[in-house]
């Protein structure tokens, strides 16, 4: 038993940042705009993340990773809802941008292209309750806040999409836009939060893995989990909910296939293709299931803009 609940806290460990990033796409997603640069923002997040961790603590490394996760979100906003530019062009230029920004100001701010110094994470915290129950001592002792808080916002986000104003224009504005402008509801001020929320929210799981996770920027880093997290997003049928156990069956595999390396007894190669794999089967068999918002991926102007 203690065994299943250590890979279980090692798999909820691997799924905060495919959630946390999965979440952030549903906002962009939600109010019509596709976001293929999520993996670039994760990869900006990390990198600033560890830079605020050396030189403001891991507080300010968090901030500033957000901050500048928000900042190339802005671009992707202006690029595609302003100037109406094709948005998977659009992301796939975000990632490029992103991966070579980072090398640049790794070998400027640090003097190595690949690698930061160790920083220090958040203090851990335990579950209170649960941490006296033995058995489910490996997830409820010793863990980052950010898994906590990334929980958490499972539930925020269910709550600002379905119970609040903001969320329910967002999703008119993914729906149909020219309905939603009809009634007074302003459709570009709407996606560009949708896709700052969802760059802060990357740049957050972006920070998470070189704060928490390795403790220091490692060139990489990301291992494509940005368009996991895409993945997930559209298995979870662009709701919340269905994001976290999408998320949460990645990051078991991810899991897995780290036990399995650790054993030595398959080719590491291969096993580390789990996670990849399955992101591909998952796709093949959900994508025409699933029902994105209507307007997803298709500039809006208004006649003669």
């Amino acid at each position: 038993m203690g065994d299943i609940m250590e890979m279980l806290a090692s798999a909820l460990r691997m799924t905060i940042p495919v959630l946390i990033t999965a979440l952030g796409a549903i906002y962009s997603e939600r109010s019509g705009v596709t976001n293929i640069g999520l993996e670039g923002m994760m990869m900006t997040g990390a990198f600033w993340g560890a830079y605020g961790a050396l030189h403001y603590g891991p507080v300010g490394g968090f901030l500033l990773a957000i901050a500048m996760g928000m900042l190339v979100a802005l671009i992707h906003a202006v690029v595609t809802v302003t100037y109406r530019v094709d948005q998977i062009v659009s992301g796939v230029a975000i990632n490029i941008l992103a991966y070579g920004l980072a090398r640049f100001f790794s070998i400027a701010l640090f003097g190595m292209a690949t690698t930061s110094p160790s920083v220090n994470g958040l203090p851990k915290i335990d579950i209170p309750i649960l941490k006296n129950i033995s058995v489910l001592k490996p997830i409820a002792t010793d863990i980052s806040p950010i898994i906590i808080l990334g929980i958490l916002l499972v539930f925020v986000t269910y709550w600002v999409l379905e119970k609040t104003v903001f969320g329910l224009r967002l999703k008119a504005v993914g729906e149909n836009p020219l309905a939603a402008d009809t009634l007074g509801v302003k459709v570009i001020p709407y996606r560009y939060l949708g896709v700052i929320i969802s760059g802060a929210f990357a740049g957050l799981a972006g920070a998470y893995l070189s704060i928490e996770h390795t403790h220091m920027y490692v060139e990489g880093m990301t291992q494509g989990k940005g368009f996991i997290a895409l993945a997930a997003m559209i298995f979870g049928n662009w709701m919340p909910y269905g994001s976290f156990w999408a998320s949460f069956l990645f990051g078991f595999a991810e899991a897995i296939s780290m036990r399995v390396v650790q054993s030595k007894v398959v080719p590491y190669q291969f096993i580390k293709m789990i996670p990849y794999v399955l992101t591909l089967l998952v796709l093949a068999g959900v994508v025409r299931k699933a029902q994105p918002p209507a307007s997803v991926g298709i500039p809006y102007s208004r006649e003669g803009d």
